[in-house]
């Protein structure tokens, strides 16, 4: 019906409001909480950073090139100011192509999320939904509401970003750590994803131990979290354990933890007093906490005692997955384990890595015995950066077998279950799978002696490992990444032992790793050279 077409068309005459903040965008912006050069979008670029710049590296932002009309953010460079100065203007840019999107309906198209990782539970399912030659993927409703869309609180971001504050209904988490001094500053927030572990130092007094805000445990929970900034849903704070700690240091770990404990003067002492928070904090993979929880250590604080040391962290895991230590974020940090696993057998295609007991690579861990059949079982991790060598001494008698001796110092030099793939960054998610480098085995043989084929047998006696890696990204703030993992077996011929008889061989197992970044190449390489022979007495009277 007309009428209908007529409000449809209607609809669609009001243009919605833009969904992505072109202000805010900034694909320049690499490094956290530093500023990146020439990039003129960079929030965290002050003033007289702008003023060092020689260009803007991205002069033109904008949301999607396919809208028929949104806004622009354009930057530029006052060259001519003292200091020079950056100039950011906001434009309407039109889109000349008469095929053109005018509103973005569609909402499941606005956000990436996560994913779901095929595992051997839900391989089945996934098939039956997405195995066919197409699957819809029809969003639950359309909205096309402009009214809503057009509200004052379109541009505002419904999910946690990095770094950003986690917001409490009364202000933020706080996360006391050391300001100027080592003394406890109150007025630090958690950021959300960033991981921190922070000590100082507060002044108490037993007397009034039960009046002081930091010392109790509701100062750190009282306060529920929200689920997302500036919305109403809350999460409330956990408590989920209590360690009490007495005077001497010793720590008892309670086995209930419903009741609060609260800060009390007992036989001049003050008991009950916070000396350690940590908060654990669930999300969402679209960025939405859904748990808090915080283990408390409370302790004993004698008469004598002017101020006390407070430990507080925080961590973020997401939800359904399980936490992994990482070893940098992105790349490697020396002295951090080498991050391992393999890869199921079975399993339908190369989706995924699960990682052995340790998620690290490890090499034999040398024992003060120094006997290789007593080590068996005992390992060290592989350290990035670190040139490890270890070993044992394996004591061969004429009653021992060639076979089960081979096979008993293969699995003392690689371990019960040796990884297929190393993590080429700190930070290499499992399902990520080409963040993982396979591990290439080569197995060398000593030349045998033609006079002892019938009464030898070949056993390994090394593993050497080498890990090559590089420098990646920029210049300024380089991540170490591993590119290539090689690891050797080196097996020798052991001859048969008359009756009576014994040797003793050693075995060892090393780690080198090797630096294959290639050098930066200077500017001055671009000028032009000149071939010309200066007279003998040029330099006269210096040599």
């Amino acid at each position: 019906p007309a009428d209908t077409r007529d409000a449809a068309q209607a609809r669609v005459r009001s243009a919605p409001a833009p969904v992505t903040d072109v202000a805010r965008l900034c694909v320049c912006d690499l490094l956290v909480a530093q500023c990146d050069a020439n990039c003129c979008c960079d929030p965290d670029c002050s003033a007289e950073d702008f003023s060092l710049f020689t260009t803007c590296s991205i002069p033109v932002v904008v949301g999607d090139s396919q809208l028929c009309s949104q806004k622009a953010a354009v930057y530029s460079l006052d060259v001519e100011a003292n200091p020079p100065e950056r100039i950011f203007k906001l434009i309407d840019q039109v889109n000349p192509s008469i095929f053109c999107i005018h509103a973005t309906n569609y909402e499941q198209a606005l956000y990436l999320k996560s994913p779901e990782i095929p595992t051997a539970e839900n391989f089945d399912e996934l098939l039956d939904k997405f195995g066919g030659a197409s699957f819809s993927a029809e969003p639950d409703s359309w909205n096309l509401d402009t009214d809503a869309q057009n509200s004052s609180e379109a541009n505002e971001t419904s999910r946690y970003e990095y770094g950003v504050p986690v917001q409490t209904e009364d202000a933020f988490l706080r996360l006391p750590s050391p300001v100027v001094s080592s003394w406890c500053s109150d007025a630090n927030p958690a950021g959300f994803l960033v991981n921190q572990a922070t000590k100082c130092i507060r002044s108490v007094s037993v007397e009034k131990c039960d009046s002081i805000q930091a010392l109790s445990m509701l100062f750190y929970i009282n306060s529920s979290i929200l689920a997302v900034p500036k919305s109403s849903q809350m999460v409330n704070i956990t408590v989920q354990s209590i360690v009490v700690q007495s005077v001497n240091g010793m720590r008892t770990l309670l086995s209930s933890s419903e009741a609060l404990r609260l800060p009390m003067v007992l036989d001049e002492l003050c008991i009950n007093a916070v000396l350690g928070v940590n908060y654990h904090i669930t999300h969402t993979d679209t960025g939405e906490i859904i748990e808090a929880a915080a283990a408390f250590v409370l302790g004993a604080i004698s008469r004598e005692a002017l101020s006390i040391e407070q430990s507080f962290e925080i961590s973020f895991t997401q939800e359904n997955t399980q936490p992994v230590p990482l070893s940098g974020n992105p790349g490697y940090v020396v002295g951090l384990p080498v991050r391992a696993g393999f890869q199921p057998q079975g399993y339908p295609f190369p989706a995924a890595f699960l990682s052995n007991k340790h998620s690290q690579l490890t090499i034999l861990h040398s024992t003060s015995t120094q006997d290789c059949l007593a080590a068996q079982g005992a390992r060290a991790p592989v350290l990035f950066g670190y040139n490890m060598i270890s070993g044992c001494k394996l004591r061969i008698t004429a009653a021992m077998k060639c076979q089960p001796l081979a096979q008993t110092l293969l699995d003392v030099l690689k371990g019960q279950s040796f990884p297929e793939y190393v993590a080429s960054f700190g930070n290499s998610q499992a399902q990520d799978v080409l963040d993982w480098v396979p591990i290439t085995q080569l197995h060398i043989s000593e030349q045998m002696i033609s006079h002892a084929l019938q009464s030898s047998c070949q056993i390994p006696v090394s593993l050497g490992i080498e890990v090559k890696w590089t420098k990646y990204g920029s210049l300024v703030n380089p991540q170490a990444r591993i590119v290539n993992v090689t690891a050797t077996i080196t097996s020798t011929t052991l001859k048969q032992l008359p009756s009576g008889r014994e040797k003793i061989i050693p075995i060892t197992s090393s780690v080198i790793f090797t630096d294959i970044s290639s050098p930066a190449e200077p500017s001055y390489k671009a000028w032009p050279t000149i071939n010309i022979k200066l007279p003998f007495d040029f330099f006269y009277p210096f040599v």
